[in-house]
C-alpha cells in the first residue's frame, strides 16, 4: 500500500513538473487581435471607442455585472482618459488610460487588470479606410509572466479573448453602421 502511495506521488510530481517544463517552453509575450471590416467612415467609428463612456453601448465585458463601479476621469475622450471598473468575477477590476489618440486611425490603451490576476498589457484599435468600410482592429498584447505560461498550457489565450473581440466588434459594426 505504502508502494503504491509512493508510485503514484512519483507519478504526480514528475507530471506537475512535465506541465512547468513545458509552460517555460511557452512565449514570453502575447497578443490576440481581431478585425472586422465596417460599413461605416473611420470618422463615424473613432469616437464611440475613444470616449469610455460610449464602451457601455458596445464593449462585450460592460454587461456581465449589472452592479459594476465604474470611474471615468482625465479627459473626456481621446489621449489622457481613464476608466477604472471594480466588478464581480467575471470582470474583476483594473484601469484603462488612452496613451496615444490619432484619430480617426488609431488608439493606444494602457490596460492594467488587478483582479482576479494582475497584469498589465496594451490595447490598441486601428481604423483603416477600405472603399466604403473600414477594418477595424482590436489587439491586447504585453508580457507573458510565468503564472501566464502555465495557464496557457491548458487555456488557449487567444480562443478566449478572441471571442470577446469578436462579440465587441460585432457590436461595434451593429452600433456604427445604424449611423
Amino acid at each position: 500500500m505504502l508502494k503504491a502511495i509512493a508510485v503514484i506521488a512519483m507519478l504526480l510530481a514528475a507530471g506537475i513538473a512535465g506541465i512547468l517544463v513545458f509552460a517555460l517552453t511557452k512565449p514570453d509575450t502575447f497578443r490576440v487581435e481581431r478585425s472586422l471590416a465596417v460599413k461605416a467612415p473611420a470618422g463615424a467609428i473613432y469616437p464611440v471607442v475613444a470616449d469610455f463612456r460610449r464602451w457601455t453601448a458596445w464593449s462585450p465585458y460592460e454587461n456581465r455585472d449589472p452592479a459594476m463601479k465604474r470611474s471615468f476621469g482625465g479627459t473626456a475622450e481621446g489621449k489622457g482618459a481613464t476608466y477604472a471598473w471594480d466588478g464581480n468575477g467575471n470582470v474583476g477590476a483594473g484601469h484603462m488610460e488612452i496613451l496615444e489618440a490619432s484619430g480617426p486611425s488609431k488608439l493606444r490603451i494602457k490596460l492594467d487588470f488587478e483582479r482576479p490576476f494582475e497584469g498589465h498589457n496594451t490595447a490598441e484599435f486601428t481604423f483603416v479606410p477600405q472603399g466604403d468600410a473600414t477594418l477595424v482592429t482590436w489587439a491586447m498584447y504585453g508580457p507573458a509572466p510565468f503564472l501566464s505560461k502555465v495557464m496557457q498550457v491548458f487555456i488557449n489565450m487567444d480562443s478566449m479573448i478572441g471571442k470577446d473581440f469578436d462579440s465587441g466588434l460585432a457590436s461595434l459594426k451593429k452600433l456604427t453602421e445604424k449611423q
